[in-house]
């Protein structure tokens, strides 16, 4: 899921204000499977070197700088361009809520410089004021909003199958039980709640969703899992090349002495912005603020930037059909997030019974 990083072989953090130190290779293919690799091991090491103090961002807004945190290498989400640009859903969220404060704060747009947020490392970058806040496919839960504050959630997404377009063999998930092979990221539990559903799953783990990808488009494997927002952002980049298949439970299930009721969605993750704890909510007001106001209608009663930036960065085609799903009587799946709700973070799970324990 998301809170596992997609990749075991880059560096752990680099800011894209300054220009890539290495030559990158061009090449559309290459560039997706290495994901731009630009920096040897020891930079990784060397840079969380410097302040220790939890940053706050509304003073770094005021002083003009900031340092935002990312993903570097996932499509639609967060990629680091050979520009020192960044693309992606999650950077346009990060530039839009650090201009809508600054423009409530009176003061100029900060100066953006990006660093790498991988998954493992995210509390702690915050914690020792590497970055003033992080986007990057970054899930509220409990044990995290225990360590960081979090503004959002920004969007809500679920696990999902992508399959190559060419195979209709697969259109729901009890298609996986006949002799198919499924590839998720080692220890992901994305690929562990499938094989709890069928058992007699073939799975096979790589170290990075890339290479799961590349492993789909070669015939290697028949199916990816992880969040749909990331599948989503995969299938966009190869347009034309993979589709999404939507997962429910096959029948209740036990997951952490949980009941996952038959039809419901396999995982429900709510992306949030990650801040440094602390008692002043003045700065996670501040962010959700910002997103509520990317989530309303443009000026001229047009999409919002909130829905613009979800096209741009996934398409059309999944934004399309998860809004439609949404809107079906009695659906499971939400679409439109509701920033600074996070009652979900209090609610109770329904015990598994003992008798399908």
């Amino acid at each position: 899921m998301s809170d596992r990083s997609p990749t075991t072989h880059r560096p752990s953090q680099r800011t894209a204000s300054a220009p890539p130190t290495r030559t990158r290779r061009r090449h559309r293919t290459v560039a997706l499977a290495v994901f731009l690799p630009v920096c040897a091991l020891f930079v990784s090491l060397l840079a969380g070197c410097g302040s220790t103090e939890p940053k706050s961002l509304l003073d770094s807004i005021r002083s003009g700088e900031v340092v935002l945190g990312t993903k570097f290498d996932q499509p639609g989400l967060g990629i680091y361009n050979p520009d020192t640009s960044m693309s992606g859903f999650d950077p346009a969220v990060s530039k839009y809520v650090v201009n809508h404060i600054a423009d409530s704060l009176g003061v100029a747009h900060p100066k953006i410089s990006w660093r790498e947020t991988p998954s493992a490392r995210r509390e702690a970058m915050i914690e020792h004021g590497e970055v003033d806040m992080i986007a990057a496919t970054y899930s509220i839960n409990e044990n995290r909003a225990k360590k960081v504050d979090f503004g959002g959630p920004y969007l809500i997404t679920y696990q999902g199958l992508m399959v190559r377009k060419s195979d209709e063999s697969i259109q729901n998930l009890p298609d996986l039980g006949n002799g198919k092979k499924l590839c998720s990221v080692t220890g992901s539990t994305s690929a562990q709640n499938v094989k709890a559903q069928l058992p007699n799953i073939e799975l096979q783990e790589y170290d990075s969703y890339s290479a799961c990808v590349e492993a789909l488009r070669r015939g290697k494997v028949d199916a990816l899992t992880t969040d749909e927002s990331i599948l989503a952002g995969y299938s966009n980049f190869w347009k034309g090349e993979f589709r999404l298949v939507e997962m429910t439970y096959l029948k209740d299930a036990c997951v952490k002495d949980a009941l996952k009721a038959a039809g419901t969605p396999f995982s429900t993750e709510r992306y949030g912005i990650g801040l440094a704890k602390g008692d002043d909510t003045a700065a996670v007001d501040k962010v959700n603020e910002a997103l509520d106001a990317m989530l309303k209608p443009s000026a001229d009663n047009g999409p919002s930037p909130w829905i613009t930036a979800l096209r741009d960065s996934l398409g059309d085609d999944y934004v399309n059909d998860i809004a439609q799903r949404a809107e079906k009587p009695g659906s499971k799946f939400a679409f439109m997030p509701d920033p600074g709700d996070l009652a979900f973070l209090e609610s109770k799970s329904t015990p598994c019974p003992a008798d399908l324990k």
